[in-house]
């Protein structure tokens, strides 16, 4: 299902999974529970691994508000889409209305 997505909405979805796991221990304190280091600076603790920890969300809460911003502008141009398929078909609809009226008149 993920290959039908534009790269965009797919990476959203991506970012979420990654969010939503819960690998890491207590944010600057050291190495998270998944086994993983997180860096030298972030396995130390104490204040450069707090800072750090906190420029890493403060990236991943801008990389998420990008994201949510892009995957509102495709949901927008979707319903602009499909808005505009439905004129186009209503127009076709009503097009064919006027022939099948023609016809019965022509009987």
């Amino acid at each position: 299902m993920a290959r039908f997505l534009r790269p965009n909405v797919r990476n959203f979805v991506v970012f979420q999974l990654r969010m939503s796991s819960d690998q890491l221990g207590e944010l600057g304190k050291g190495a998270g529970k998944g086994g993983g280091g997180g860096g030298s600076i972030r396995e130390a603790g104490g204040a450069m691994g707090k800072r750090e920890a906190a420029e890493e969300e403060m990236y991943f809460r801008r990389k998420e508000q990008e994201q949510l911003a892009a995957l509102k502008q495709h949901h927008l141009e979707e319903i602009d889409h499909h808005r505009k398929e439905i004129e186009r078909l209503q127009r076709e609809i009503d097009r064919h209305k006027g022939k099948i009226r023609k016809l019965k008149h022509d009987d």
